[in-house]
């Protein structure tokens, strides 16, 4: 691979991401000095991708301790559950953003109850922020390595919005991991990436990865995909998720769902890739996955070209839910679940 990016990043002066938001035309990092700039970076999509918000949310997490100026830890506990509450408002459907929150509030109640104090607790913080970050770069590599190996020689493999390095912790992604997984095996493979629409992740930067990897890949439009199956120029859909509930439903970006439908139509293999942080045991079926809703001008306008008229009513829901009947398999960093995923899925984390 020629692509090794890591799209956000700890730095003795604060968090540094790269605005998506600017690809593929520009890039640019930034350097977010505070939890409030982590959260804000979080909520408008300079970083996005589930495993990314959870890397990031660590990282805000541990930001904010560090900028902590108090001597007391009952003090620095009442304001990490503050800075825990900001993040956690930023993205709703990521359970990554959760997990993480969890992780964190866990670690410091460990060293709280080990007598530690204010400034090893800080350390501690931004040390397991640092593990986090490190488990998701080596679960997606893992991903990779299951998940190519279910893609055929010579294959086409269509994916929706970017699930790639960019949506991670960096280096090979969870969909896009599957694809450079099944390259890194000697396999000749082409892609087909959705544009997916409003925020043209996979025109913008699902492309511009793949083309960064000299992997072969071709735009097209939402609407197309149908068509394309249908001629037979589509041998595998692989999407990432950013949640997954106990019964394998699966929340992606929005389109996910009708790309499902018409691959189950054409009797085409449906693959979902995402670490076991993604999969949300306490959530039983899909219905009870909460749906972000974004701004309508996403939808009216593309940066400041406006397309639709003014003062129309739009509805910009950035999620859907795949029923898990037209899932194929769920591509873990612990192998490859298959139907009943009741039980395949809690076997993965019992194992």
């Amino acid at each position: 691979m020629k692509l090794n990016i890591i799209p956000v990043k700890w730095a003795d002066e604060g968090v540094q991401m790269l605005d998506q938001r600017l690809l593929p035309t520009e890039e640019k990092w930034l350097l977010l000095k505070t939890y409030n700039d982590v959260a804000k970076g979080i909520k408008d999509m300079v970083v996005r991708g589930a495993p990314a918000i959870g890397v990031s949310a660590a990282y805000g997490i541990a930001l904010g301790a560090k900028n902590f100026v108090g001597t007391a830890v009952a003090d620095l506990e009442d304001e990490i559950d503050y800075i825990c509450d900001v993040i956690a408002a930023t993205r709703p459907t990521a359970v990554n953003l959760f997990w993480a929150i969890d992780r964190m509030k866990r670690t410091f109640q460990k060293a709280k109850a080990e007598g530690k104090s204010v400034s090893e607790i800080k350390q501690i913080l931004v040390d397991d922020a640092k593990a986090i970050h490190d488990e998701d770069i080596e679960s997606q590599r893992l991903i990779a390595k299951f998940g190519g190996e279910l893609i055929d020689d010579n294959s086409t493999v269509l994916t929706h919005c970017n699930a790639g390095a960019l949506a991670t912790g960096g280096v090979w992604g969870t969909a896009l991991g599957v694809i450079r997984g099944a390259v890194d095996q000697g396999k000749h493979i082409t892609v087909i990436a959705d544009e997916t629409r409003p925020y043209l992740q996979g025109a913008r930067l699902t492309a511009w990865e793949l083309m960064e990897d000299d992997i072969p890949v071709t735009l097209i439009t939402d609407n197309m995909s149908g068509h394309i199956m249908k001629k037979g120029g589509v041998h595998a859909v692989v999407v990432g998720s950013d949640r997954i509930a106990a019964n394998g439903d699966v929340a992606n970006k929005i389109g996910t769902y009708m790309v499902a439908v018409l691959a189950k139509r054409h009797g085409i293999p449906f693959y979902v890739a995402a670490p076991l942080s993604t999969v949300d045991l306490n959530c039983p079926t899909g219905d009870d996955i909460p749906i972000e809703e974004r701004d309508r001008a996403e939808v009216t306008h593309v940066k400041d070209n406006q397309l639709a008229p003014e003062g129309v009513g739009v509805s910009n829901y950035a999620f859907d839910v795949t029923p898990n009947d037209l899932v194929t398999a769920i591509i873990t960093e612990k192998g490859v679940a298959r139907a009943p995923y009741l039980e395949s899925l809690k076997a993965q984390f019992e194992d």
